[in-house]
C-alpha cells in the first residue's frame, strides 16, 4: 500500500509539474495525439499487456498474479487523479520551470522508491514494474538498470513511430530524459538505502515450472 500510494504520488508530481512523463505515459500520449485514443484507456491496455507479458516470461498461467496486477492498475489509476487533481488545485502547474523541473525529479525518485518497496516485497505491483523484476532476477543477474533500459524499448518505438506518423512529440521533457537515464540507478540504491531490513523476496521456483 505504500509503495501503490507513492507510485501514484509521483506519477502526479510528474504530470502536474508538466516537465515530462515516464516513458509508458509519454507513449499513451503520443498514441491520443496520433490515434484520438484516451490516455488512461491506453494506459490500462499497456497495463494488461504488461502482464500477459509476465504470464509469458515466467513461463506459466497464473491466473492469481494476473488478477492482482489488473486490480493495481484500476487502484493505481485512481490514486493518479486524486494527487493530480490536489497538486493542480495547489497550483503546482504555474510554479517556476526550475522549480517544476525540480518536482519533477522529486516525482521520478518517489515512483523509483515505490517500486523498489513493493517490488522487494513481491506481493502484488503495476505489471510494468512486475516485467522488469522478472527480467531482473530470471534473466539479467539481479542487474534492475539493465532490466529498466530493457523495459523502455517498447514505449520508446511507440513514441518513435508516433513521431513518425504526426511530426511533433508529447509529454517528453527533462523530466522524462531524468527517468530513462536514472530510474534504474535510483530503485538500485533504494534498495539499500530505504528500508534495508525489507530483502527482495523474488524466488524463481515460484514463477518456473520444473
Amino acid at each position: 500500500m505504500i509503495g501503490l500510494v507513492l507510485n501514484a504520488f509521483g506519477n502526479g508530481l510528474c504530470i502536474t509539474s508538466n516537465m515530462g512523463s515516464g516513458v509508458w505515459t509519454a507513449a499513451a500520449v503520443n498514441l491520443n495525439m496520433w490515434l484520438g485514443v484516451n490516455v488512461g484507456t491506453m494506459l490500462f491496455v499497456f497495463g494488461v499487456a504488461n502482464a500477459l507479458t509476465n504470464l509469458i516470461l515466467i513461463k506459466k498461467i497464473d491466473i492469481k498474479r494476473f488478477v492482482a496486477e489488473v486490480l493495481y492498475i484500476l487502484f493505481f489509476s485512481y490514486f493518479v487523479d486524486i494527487f493530480t487533481n490536489l497538486l493542480t488545485m495547489a497550483g503546482v502547474q504555474h510554479l517556476p520551470m526550475l522549480v517544476r523541473t525540480l518536482i519533477s525529479f522529486s516525482g521520478v525518485a518517489c515512483f523509483c522508491i515505490a517500486i523498489s518497496l513493493y517490488q522487494r516485497a513481491n506481493i502484488v505491483m503495476h505489471p510494468n514494474d512486475d516485467t522488469t523484476n522478472i527480467l531482473r532476477f530470471l534473466y539479467l543477474k539481479g542487474n534492475s538498470t539493465a532490466a529498466q533500459i530493457i523495459d523502455f524499448i517498447p514505449p520508446i518505438l511507440i513514441v518513435v513511430v508516433a513521431f513518425v506518423a504526426t511530426h511533433s512529440i508529447y509529454a517528453v521533457n527533462i523530466g522524462t530524459l531524468f527517468s530513462i537515464l536514472l530510474n534504474g540507478i535510483l530503485i538500485a540504491e533504494s534498495d539499500k538505502l530505504i528500508w534495508p531490513s525489507l530483502k527482495h523476496n523474488f524466488k524463481t521456483e515460484d514463477v518456473q515450472e520444473g
